[in-house]
């Protein structure tokens, strides 16, 4: 009878998905161990307590190291104006030369990752269906068949680490019927690797439209649904409503690393319908 709700009144990504569970009581020696047998390197982890709108949450971090760094929570590069700072403050990943296997990712190599890690079988299947809605909503947006889409999509190290970890802590709660709100996002325009996109960014856009997410638009300039929160939800859980009469027997917070005026948390809750 016990169900895991994730709502997401600020948004969702994979970063406070993992976070939330993590809250929610998800073994994080576990999650480490887990995390460990990824042959995957050019990352570590930090797992903390921060406050967010005053209110204490966990927070999990993929510290990316120089190579493989994408600028996901520079709000600076995301939001900011002019080409002089793009210049200055952005480097391609391939800048780095063609010579780094990571950068020739797709989405099979992805699944050879998973597969090679220690993380149980529950974990796999959902870490792998998680990638394939990735997957297919970057084959959309860029054109291109799935076998070519690429690194900086589907293989960025945070995004692996990110998805992994969340199937492994869903896994690890153990609770099947996963519920979720409706994704609250914002509005206007974030840079990306090929220039300045519309939010929601096209992968999200491809991933509601192929999945039935519902979205709720809310007046915060910025992207509050990333693509792999909003995989994770499409994969991992059905949008619909709590029950009417319910208990909480559990709480999590997850904070998110950008600061928009938000709460800027995914909350996570383990509930049960209740009889008056």
């Amino acid at each position: 009878m016990k169900k895991l709700y994730f709502e997401c009144s600020a948004g969702v990504s994979g970063d406070m998905t993992v976070a939330a569970l993590l809250d929610l009581g998800a073994d994080e020696e576990k999650l480490l161990e887990a995390l460990k047998s990824l042959p995957l390197d050019g990352y570590s982890i930090c797992i903390s307590r921060v406050k967010k709108s005053g209110l204490d949450a966990c927070d999990f971090n993929v510290i990316l190291d120089e190579v493989h760094e994408n600028h996901d929570h520079d709000m600076q590069y995301l939001h900011g104006s002019g080409e002089e700072h793009a210049s200055s403050h952005h480097h391609e990943h391939h800048d780095h030369g063609g010579h780094h296997e990571h950068h020739h990712r797709g989405p099979q190599e992805v699944y050879e990752i998973i597969d090679k890690s220690s993380i149980g079988n529950g974990a796999k299947t959902i870490a792998k269906r998680v990638f394939e809605v990735i997957a297919g909503a970057e084959a959309k947006a860029h054109g291109v068949p799935l076998s070519e889409v690429h690194f900086h999509e589907v293989g960025a190290v945070d995004s692996i680490v990110d998805v992994v970890a969340a199937a492994v802590c869903l896994d690890d709660l153990g609770i099947s019927d996963v519920i979720a709100s409706p994704l609250a996002e914002g509005y206007g325009t974030v840079r990306c690797q090929h220039g300045i996109i519309p939010v929601p960014v096209p992968a999200v856009a491809n991933i509601a439209a192929e999945h039935g997410l519902i979205l709720r638009s809310i007046n915060v300039e910025g992207e509050l649904v990333t693509p792999t929160g909003a995989a994770i939800m499409a994969a991992a859980a059905k949008q619909e409503p709590l029950p009417e009469n319910y208990r909480i027997l559990r709480v999590g917070l997850g904070a998110g690393k950008r600061d928009y005026p938000t709460s800027g948390v995914v909350r996570a809750m383990i509930i049960e319908p209740a009889d008056l």
